[in-house]
């Protein structure tokens, strides 16, 4: 990348944060939640950990809820266990999904200014009344799988292909890029360092 792209692009993160910065949390919720939304290997999980840091803001993995046997229908727990308590002002506390490894030590996560929900569907329609802005994640088809098998193998190539077909379906039915604050490239690699 050329150093005005670099440049260009390091303008709009730090137009997406002062915008974060500044957005007010819907009537009621102690907690500006931000959501990083997009589909699997898009860039959402790279550009949840830039921001983090920015907006010091714990994050909130959507993958800690869901699993290849249930890759969208597993909100009404972080519904519950998360995003009631973070706008009630209260530490949100939840086990999370092993997938298939080892199980996973409980997490809590306290009120803060700001948190980060990242991860699909994270900014659907039922957790839209928590949300202070929401981020869609856009990349191609064929690079997002590639992503997903480098990073869980290509054995895997079947469980991708019936989770990006649930993705379209939460995509068709809820049109998260349309209701964004902003959407954002993932194909570049923009926020990695």
């Amino acid at each position: 990348m050329t150093e005005d792209a670099r440049s260009v692009f390091e303008g709009q993160l730090g137009d997406v944060i002062e915008a974060i910065s500044v957005s007010r949390s819907p009537a009621g919720v102690k907690t500006r939640i931000v959501a990083v939304d997009g589909p699997g290997g898009a860039g959402k999980s790279s550009l949840a950990r830039w921001l983090a840091p920015r907006l010091d803001a714990p994050i909130v993995p959507t993958d800690d809820f869901a699993s290849w046997e249930n890759p969208i229908d597993w909100w009404p727990q972080l519904l519950e266990f998360v995003l009631k308590p973070l706008a009630a002002g209260e530490r949100a506390a939840y086990q999370p999904t092993s997938w298939g490894g080892n199980e996973r030590e409980p997490l809590r996560i306290e009120p803060s200014g700001t948190v980060i929900l990242e991860g699909v569907t994270s900014s659907r329609q039922a957790f839209r009344p928590y949300l202070a802005c929401s981020i869609w994640v856009e990349t191609p088809r064929e690079l997002r799988l590639r992503r997903g098998l480098q990073r869980d193998g290509a054995h895997t190539v079947t469980q991708w292909k019936q989770w990006m077909e649930a993705e379209d379906q939460y995509i068709a039915r809820e049109r998260p890029a349309e209701r964004a604050d902003f959407v954002l490239k993932g194909d570049e690699n923009l926020w990695v360092a």
